[in-house]
């Protein structure tokens, strides 16, 4: 018996996603499969990951965020800036929202198509040889490089995400060239297993590395470009912890419909 689904399509600095409104509950959490069919850019939707927008009694609503393999994944960023946008489209919030994601609260607002979302504060960030790690709601590994332009991405990515010491949890790659007052970024993303136009908890982990690696205090707001725009990180840094963190950039409504699925 087929039926058909109602969604929408968002973007975040070329970061595409796949968002239906299950307040209803009618989708269901668990079906892998169909996640992973939608998300395909052959026979489904299309996108780097699919999220449900579910009710929560104390919140404006739940993120419910899955990685375009079907896997239920950690925070996106730019997801979470979709999310804010598809909400207040959906006449649920206005220009501030308190919402909730897997890592925990996050305030938002929302300005036409600027949002800036509250991300949650680091405490830790180790070393890899020359590498930065750490987690700012995923898993990051943070390289500079030289000649990002040319750098060949996919290849070194996917061999960090699966060398001995991640390769069974997976971590997201970023390499990081300065530019100008900020940085450029590319990013290879493990869900995805390819590299993405955008990273939204990587600009954010790039930008805290660069702050330790240029030993910056204090208030600090960082430029992040990434192949599909323009990103600003901001946060308080001491020392080693990173506290009122926020992730500012772009989130645009695509396309909505609907599709048919057994």
């Amino acid at each position: 018996m087929s039926r058909k689904i109602q969604f929408s399509k968002y973007q975040g600095a070329g970061n595409d996603f796949v968002l239906i409104d299950n307040r209803n509950n009618h989708f269901d959490r668990n079906n892998k499969d169909l996640v992973k069919k939608l998300c395909d850019r052959r026979f489904g939707i299309g996108g780097d990951g699919l999220m449900l927008l579910q009710h929560n009694e104390n919140f404006d609503f739940e993120m419910v965020y899955y990685n375009a393999d079907g896997g239920e994944g950690t925070m996106c960023g730019n997801g979470g800036r979709c999310i804010v946008a598809f909400a207040r489209d959906l006449n649920i919030i206005s220009n501030r929202t308190d919402f909730v994601a897997v890592d925990g609260p996050h305030l938002a607002e929302i300005t036409d198509s600027q949002v800036n979302l509250g991300m949650i504060d680091v405490h830790e960030i180790n070393r890899d040889g020359e590498a930065y790690v750490l987690n700012t709601g995923s898993p990051h590994y943070i390289a500079k490089v030289q000649n990002l332009k040319e750098f060949n991405v996919y290849t070194e990515g996917y061999a960090i995400r699966n060398n001995e010491t991640y390769g069974k949890s997976g971590i997201n790659i970023n390499f990081i060239e300065a530019e100008g007052d900020g940085y450029f970024v590319r990013t290879f993303e493990r869900g995805v297993e390819d590299e993405t136009y955008a990273c939204g908890t990587g600009a954010t982990a790039a930008a805290m590395a660069m702050a330790i690696d240029k030993n910056l205090e204090g208030d600090i707001t960082l430029p992040i470009r990434v192949l599909g725009g323009q990103l600003y990180i901001s946060f308080h840094k001491s020392g080693n912890t990173f506290t009122n963190v926020y992730l500012k950039g772009p989130a645009n409504f695509v396309f909505s419909g609907e599709i048919e699925i057994d």
